[in-house]
């Protein structure tokens, strides 16, 4: 059983919802980064979402395509993002990380060769938000001979029968995109959060996370009680931001801060005290 589905299945018994916190590797440098990554399972985070920067972040708001900038600017690369995570695994070997990015720096390394390195590195799960269903077969196939699970994206726009398809070689867990627009933009319509999980509960085992919108304790609360897993990215990136001209001290502090409580109040929910079942009924 791979680390995500490890992490899943033990928190389901638990009767509560993942934190998954959201940070860009090599934001605002590579040393920085890494003094989060390695401290955020301590502060709470249950699966980590690690951004690969990139120049054209055409689905994040303005916070996550800052700090894709920031760690460009920094010298942030895929193979010292791998490395970032190789490291991790010397003293993490069960909290689940998961990269996040776009296509083109994917194509340019090669697919195989990607699927290979993430898998040495020690990656459990890849996002690539420009990369559809019709056309993932280029990465899914090699990522999943390395035992790499490819997350799929639903959003509010999913019918029926896109979620079908959606659902077809889905892996790991799947990812509700709350709100329709870029990251970090818009507050989560918790209604249309819990009519979703409803549906999507109804069509598969997967577990299904919330992610775009949430920036406080209080909605990472209500979201949790309804879903296997919250998402925070642009709120967590915004600390960082914040906090530059302070130093390295003090960024790592202020995310550490944050981190818990939203992993507090997204653990304290519990999955299970409100079921999307239950809302309805």
């Amino acid at each position: 059983m791979s680390r995500l589905a490890q992490t899943f299945a033990r928190l389901k018994k638990e009767g509560r919802a993942a934190f998954v916190p959201f940070i860009t590797a090599g934001d605002p440098d590579m040393d920085t980064s890494f003094a989060i990554l390695e401290r955020l399972p301590a502060a709470g985070a249950d699966v980590i979402e690690l951004g690969l920067p990139f120049t054209d972040p055409m689905a994040d708001g303005p916070a996550v395509q800052a700090a894709s900038v920031r760690a460009l600017a920094a010298g942030a690369t895929t193979a010292k993002v791998l490395k970032m995570v190789e490291r991790f695994r010397k003293t993490d070997k069960t909290t689940p990380i998961v990269l996040m990015g776009y296509y083109n720096p994917i194509h340019a390394y090669g697919t195989a060769r990607f699927a290979r390195d993430v898998a040495a590195a020690g990656v459990d799960g890849l996002i690539v938000v420009d990369l559809p269903v019709e056309e993932d077969e280029v990465l899914r196939v090699p990522a999943a001979a390395q035992g790499v699970d490819l997350v799929r994206f639903i959003t509010p726009t999913t019918d029926d029968e896109r979620l079908k398809r959606v659902l077809d070689g889905a892996g790991g867990y799947l990812y509700y995109v709350s709100v329709a627009g870029v990251t970090g933009t818009k507050a989560v319509p918790e209604d249309e959060v819990r009519a979703a999980m409803t549906r999507v509960k109804a069509a598969t085992g997967l577990p299904c996370t919330v992610g775009f919108g949430i920036r406080t304790p209080e909605q990472a609360a209500a979201i949790a009680a309804l879903a296997d897993g919250v998402v925070v990215g642009s709120a967590i990136v915004g600390r960082v931001a914040a906090n530059l001209e302070a130093g390295r001290d003090k960024i790592v502090a202020e995310v550490l801060e944050l981190t818990r409580a939203l992993a507090g109040s997204t653990h304290a929910a519990g999955r299970d005290k409100v079921s999307p079942e239950k809302a309805n009924a």
